[in-house]
């Protein structure tokens, strides 16, 4: 192994708990929407709507990396609701909203994953990722290292974030 090898290690000592630990089985959104509001700030949830909820993506592509999904364990946009159409969208516009008073991203990546190949773990339940992405945020980390950073702490963007919405819905 050369100079340039060894140098590419990046310790990250806490993810051996998830390593380790046990994986979860089953639809980790139907999970989050049974535990119910009492554990909305463990599980990253943002808003809980009438038919749809806001969170954070645990393993984030890009930092404030949210997710809008049906409460509703459905698999298809053409199994959803007109209300559950809707309401996501208006959650999709909603994380953007906070995102921009937040994090202050120059523009968004937003999309829809229905199906097992489409990612996150899921097999059935159709979610809307919205993903802040800033000019110029493709770094030498992920092109040369194949290592992303995220320069801020999940459980301090959540703070934020539902801080911003607390202050939206108080008029601000």
């Amino acid at each position: 192994m050369n100079e340039f090898q060894t140098a590419h290690r990046l310790w990250a000592p806490w993810r051996m708990e998830f390593i380790r630990g046990p994986k979860e089985e089953g639809c980790f959104l139907c999970r989050i929407v049974r535990e119910g509001p009492a554990k909305d700030a463990e599980n990253l949830v943002i808003r809980r709507g009438q038919t749809c909820l806001l969170l954070m993506n645990r393993y984030p592509y890009n930092g404030g990396h949210l997710m809008a999904a049906p409460l509703r364990h459905v698999g298809t946009l053409g199994a959803l609701t007109a209300a559950e159409m809707r309401e996501m969208m208006e959650l999709t516009c909603l994380a953007e909203r906070l995102l921009e008073r937040v994090v202050h991203p120059d523009g968004f990546n937003v999309g829809l994953n229905q199906g097992s190949a489409a990612g996150a773990g899921l097999k059935d339940h159709l979610h809307m990722h919205v993903v802040p992405r800033w000019d110029g945020d493709t770094n030498f980390m992920p092109v040369l290292g194949q290592v992303r950073v995220m320069p801020q702490a999940l459980d301090e963007l959540h703070a934020a974030l539902a801080a911003e919405l607390a202050r939206e819905g108080a008029g601000a």
